[in-house]
């Protein structure tokens, strides 16, 4: 696309901002709301687009690339957003140009910043860019503190952006600076190299006239910038001769690449419900589908945001053709809003003619985006009416098949056994439809799991400006995500079904680790506390001799016991020992995706570094290691490690 003048090479992704609130606009950008799941994905991510390779899960726990000091050619240079604590666009009164982030230190150090500090220290991310909010007061493009970290504890190499027009919020709308001129000299003595917007390019020079930015601090910036532009090869003479020279228009839209589309649309359906094993339907066996819904006949409404062109787009209803003889198809709906239900008659009267019925309901970008966040964790409108409606005239149970990247309450149709087979397909792209499709008729075993929470309608009683992600009942505070969450849930973090069943055998996993303090703090690295008259104790990570030498493998293997072939995600957790406030309930540590062959096993091997996976942050943020009985959970099967003090 650089090649034939139709993009930069500075591509600003990933977003790997945690999903914090259900009603996030832009949680559909994000990999979830677990700090471990964005962190891999921003590594393969960044690996992925800054080198063209990606990394096996035990090569980034092994760091093989260490030696790479962040200093390589480039082929694309990524950049890790927004940093930090950022997921409020629009609620209330607050927006993202104003809002303050009040951020505790342990929510900083176990929650909002691991994605970032593994973006840039094993993804070797050549940028970062500050998020519009403040920080604890301070506005993240202005904060020393944050940016200085970044690039001098996580080794950042490479140049850090605003997002765009956030210096201009620093004196326009947070009213931090008396002066423009302030705001600029401010942004540059934090670290920030660059200013999305013009605002930088109109006041400058004043702020320079006025004796308030320095030619180092201009020097500094320029570094960080022309590097990434070396490594880019700009200064290498004719681009077209270059490495990657002879690449062009040939190159995007290759059969590699749409196959890559669809089976990424596969791995993302995730099967919420599935009554009676009505699922998968036998395509030999019917004749007539009916669909229902405005998201199913327009093959953009599967893309979200920020999506590029598509190669080969095709609608839900085009994907169904392959399958079914006759199709009908009614919207039911004029749009996602969905304030009418003057079109429910016709959808209603060819629910009644088909053998199936599948309704498609969710949200798009009247529902979620920039700059728009979501009041409601219900279904848009009159869509839940259509639901029922459908549901209540079809000849069978019906199949409610969900899109949009938000969580959604729909206690209605789980409860329903009207509605026999619940199916959420994300945003799933331009093979969306095709992957539906072979879900639906067995061509495909869905292995998805949720990377959300999702919340019951109350939920949004909870203030959305409250970033504390750890439960207060004294104020009825309920808490965030899985780790923390204590109400009622819909559906959980990591859940999924399948067309089969599996069921785990632990090969291998040690039963004790030692950890070895440095010598010369010994005295105070054990840090005791008394609980119910026990005596319990941690370790700072900081004080732990080689955390390299600790790192473990649990083997397992995961046998299909069911009728069909199909993948299997293998989500490992811990459960730590109630040393410090505020620990979580519990803490993936690792995860893999195995095809299993049914009556056949296959294995599989997590790698665990105790000072990174089995890790808590205290209250001022700091990284331990309680000490005492780790379980360590597969499923149903647990195994306990203890933690000690060699």
């Amino acid at each position: 696309m650089f090649n034939v003048g139709q993009c930069g090479l500075t591509i600003w992704a990933p977003n790997i901002n945690i999903f914090r609130d259900p009603r996030w606009g832009r949680g559909q950008e994000t990999p979830g709301e677990d700090p471990m799941v964005a962190s891999a994905y921003s590594i393969q991510f960044v690996r992925g687009l800054q080198s063209g390779n990606w990394m096996k899960e035990h090569e980034i726990r092994n760091e093989v690339l260490e030696e790479d000091n962040g200093m390589g050619s480039l082929m694309v240079s990524a950049c890790c957003k927004h940093f930090t604590a950022y997921d409020l666009e629009k609620w209330n009164n607050f927006t993202r140009y104003t809002f303050d982030s009040v951020v505790t230190e342990q929510d900083l150090g176990d929650t909002y910043q691991p994605p970032f500090r593994s973006c840039i220290q094993q993804g070797k991310a050549s940028c970062l860019m500050c998020s519009y909010n403040a920080v604890n007061g301070v506005p993240a493009c202005a904060n020393p503190d944050l940016l200085k970290k970044a690039r001098n504890d996580w080794g950042l190499k490479g140049y850090i952006t605003s997002d765009c027009d956030a210096v201009a919020t620093v004196y326009e709308y947070q009213k931090y600076t008396d002066t423009p001129e302030d705001a600029i000299a401010d942004v540059l003595k934090a670290g920030m190299d660059i200013n999305c917007g013009t605002f930088m390019l109109r006041g400058t020079k004043s702020a320079i006239d006025q004796g308030k930015v320095r030619e180092e601090e201009l020097d500094s910036a320029l570094i960080n910038l022309f590097s990434v532009q070396a490594r880019l090869g700009f200064f290498d003479g004719n681009p077209r001769e270059g490495k990657f020279g002879e690449l062009g228009a040939q190159d995007v839209c290759t059969a590699q690449h749409k196959t890559l589309a669809l089976e990424a649309a596969r791995q993302g359906i995730v099967l919420l419900k599935n009554e009676n094993k009505f699922l998968p339907l036998d395509k030999n066996a019917i004749s007539s589908l009916t669909v229902i819904g405005s998201l199913a006949n327009d093959s953009s409404k599967l893309l979200g945001g920020y999506a590029g062109v598509p190669c080969s787009p095709m609608s839900l209803v085009e994907g169904f053709q392959e399958y079914a003889e006759t199709i009908f198809f009614a919207s039911g709906c004029l749009d996602v809003p969905c304030a009418s239900d003057n079109r429910f008659e016709d959808a209603i009267l060819i629910a009644k003619k088909a053998d199936f019925v599948i309704a498609v309901a969710g949200l798009d970008a009247s529902q979620e985006t920039e700059d728009l966040d979501r009041v409601s964790l219900l279904l848009p409108g009159k869509q839940m009416d259509l639901v029922s409606s459908v549901a209540s005239v079809s000849k069978k149970p019906i199949i409610l098949v969900l899109i949009g990247g938000g969580p959604l309450d729909i206690s209605f149709a789980k409860k329903d056994s009207r509605v026999a087979s619940i199916l959420w397909i994300g945003n799933p792209g331009e093979a969306g439809g095709k992957a539906l499709a072979e879900v639906i008729f067995g061509d495909y075993n869905p292995g998805g799991r949720l990377p959300v929470t999702w919340y019951p309608q109350s939920f949004t009683n909870v203030p959305m400006n409250d970033m504390h992600m750890r439960p207060n009942p004294s104020r009825g505070y309920p808490g965030r995500t899985y780790r923390f969450y204590t109400g009622d849930r819909i559906y959980g973090f990591g859940e999924g079904l399948s067309y089969t069943s599996f069921k785990y055998r632990l090969l291998s996993a040690p039963k004790k680790v030692n950890l070895l303090g440095k010598a010369e703090t010994s005295r105070r690295r054990i840090i005791p506390q008394v609980r119910d008259g026990v005596n319990m104790s941690y370790m700072e990570v900081e004080e732990v001799e080689s955390c390299d030498l600790l790192r473990f493998e649990v083997k397992l293997s995961v046998s299909n016991i069911g009728e069909f072939d199909g993948s299997h995600v293998v989500m490992m957790f811990s459960e730590f020992p109630k040393v410090l406030t505020g620990t979580p309930q519990r803490q993936l540590i690792g995860f893999d995706r195995l095809y299993v062959k049914r009556n056949q096993s296959a294995e599989s091997s997590i790698m665990v570094d105790p000072c990174n996976h089995v890790s808590l942050a205290d209250e001022y943020g700091k990284r331990v290691i309680p000490l005492g009985d780790h379980t360590i959970s597969l499923g149903d099967l647990e195994h306990v490690i203890s933690i000690q003090v060699f």
